[in-house]
């Protein structure tokens, strides 16, 4: 059984509304009363937990229908609506405004972008890495640069309200990078004009093309296209290191790291770099895991549905690495990484290093309500081998490093030295 796990949207198309400011027609009226009354049982009928947690639903149908019924915006509505799944005080429970969904669902709209990651330091849009072959490394866009405006938006604001909205939130980090990041991107072979300030503080202006992103497409069910990519390399001659950008395309993912241990099998120990790695195919973490013991009976967790429960078994490979095992998490690490480097903590099989994660790692989907807005609901509830729930938390790292700006620009990352150093501490 396959599980699709966490930070993956599925987008649909508007259903034609008027924008958020419009008084409502009795027409839009009745969709989102219709919205309304489909969210609601959706979660009565599909949650994992039957009781909710002890909460009164139909006392919340009741109250907010109440609401609901005297919104005269668009805006109003879906406010209604979103506190309604608030009240479950999960996430994975959310709506998306109409406007927004039909944009990303738009065919190529999203398919290009100029080659930067982006994280969020001490308040600043920072890029944190470079594709070497991306349009932003043929202009000579480093890792440190600050990101202040694109196509002349200033993003503090935008960022200055995330951090108010959800600055006691585990995504947090994950909601600001990819703020950013979805301003980056457009259409593959559409510019974009991005206004930096370099490592000698000089400000520096570029318009940049987006071409199609890294990496192999690759589909499953009615998600959209996903790139996959993975790469491994030797971060020292008896150190190993995988990075992969999400949970997907098994075979390949699953030769990518097969190659890297068969010629590490004399390594003192290895690394798995899933910074930035939102999720993806929740048995894949499974599969991963049992290259990395030889003990049978193991499991990262339980994931409860309403009517089952789904054991992440570790299966061992004939021939596991048995050394040091470092995994390098961030507040973008989302979902199916969790589940992996929980589980792998929980066993005491590998050590943490980076910032804690997103605390995003129920299985979700999302579907077009009448109104043309998105629902996305959870079906699942996610327990560690700890005992201990993943949603809202995340993975704790067994040694918190951040990065900075100023390592970034003098070409370090702070949180590979740190795990190389750990590595080379232990015994053989």
């Amino acid at each position: 059984m396959l599980l699709r796990v966490g930070a993956l949207t599925l987008v649909a198309a508007c259903a034609g509304f008027a924008d958020g400011k419009d008084t409502l027609t009795p027409a839009a009226r009745q969709l989102n009363a219709d919205s309304f009354e489909y969210v609601w049982k959706t979660v009565r009928d599909k949650h994992w937990d039957p009781k909710l947690g002890g909460l009164d639903w139909q006392a919340v149908h009741d109250e907010l229908r109440a609401k609901l019924d005297k919104s005269t915006t668009m805006e109003e509505a879906r406010q209604t609506m979103r506190a309604m799944l608030e009240r479950l005080k999960q996430t994975h429970f959310g709506i998306v405004a109409a406007e927004a969904y039909e944009e990303l669902d738009s065919p190529g709209s999203r398919e290009g972008n100029p080659g930067i990651d982006v994280r969020i330091l001490a308040g600043q849009a920072v890029v944190t890495s470079v594709d070497a072959d991306s349009p932003a490394a043929a202009r000579g866009v480093k890792p440190g640069w600050q990101i202040v405006r694109v196509d002349g938006k200033e993003l503090a604001p935008a960022l200055g309200r995330i951090q108010e909205s959800f600055a006691k939130s585990t995504l947090l980090d994950l909601i600001q990078s990819r703020a950013v990041t979805s301003r980056l991107a457009g259409a593959a072979g559409t510019p974009v004009t991005v206004d930096f300030v370099n490592g000698a503080g000089e400000p520096v202006a570029l318009k940049l093309d987006r071409a199609r992103p890294r990496g192999v497409m690759a589909r499953l069910g009615h998600l959209p296209p996903m790139y996959f990519w993975a790469e491994s390399r030797a971060l020292r001659p008896d150190i190993g290191y995988v990075r992969f950008d999400i949970f997907f395309e098994p075979e390949q993912l699953m030769k990518t790291v097969q190659a890297a241990l068969q010629s590490c099998r004399e390594c003192r120990g290895f690394v798995i770099d899933l910074r930035g790695n939102p999720g993806g195919i929740g048995g894949l973490a499974m599969g991963l895991a049992g290259w990395f013991t030889d003990r049978q009976g193991l499991q990262l967790g339980n994931m409860y549905l309403r009517d089952n429960t789904v054991k992440f078994a570790v299966f061992p490979r004939p021939e596991p690495f048995r050394g040091p095992l470092a995994i390098l998490v961030d507040g973008c690490s989302a979902s199916t990484s969790e589940i992996f480097a929980g589980g792998l903590k929980d066993l005491d099989r590998a050590r943490i290093f980076g910032t804690r994660t997103a605390g995003a790692a129920l299985p979700s989907v999302f579907e077009r309500l009448p109104n043309g807005d998105g629902f996305q609901y959870a079906i699942a509830n996610y327990i560690s081998q700890g005992g201990k729930p993943l949603e809202g938390i995340g993975v704790i790292p067994d040694e918190e490093v951040k990065l900075g700006r100023q390592a970034l620009l003098a070409g370090q990352d702070p949180v590979v030295d740190a795990a190389v150093s750990w590595i080379l501490k232990q015994k053989n």
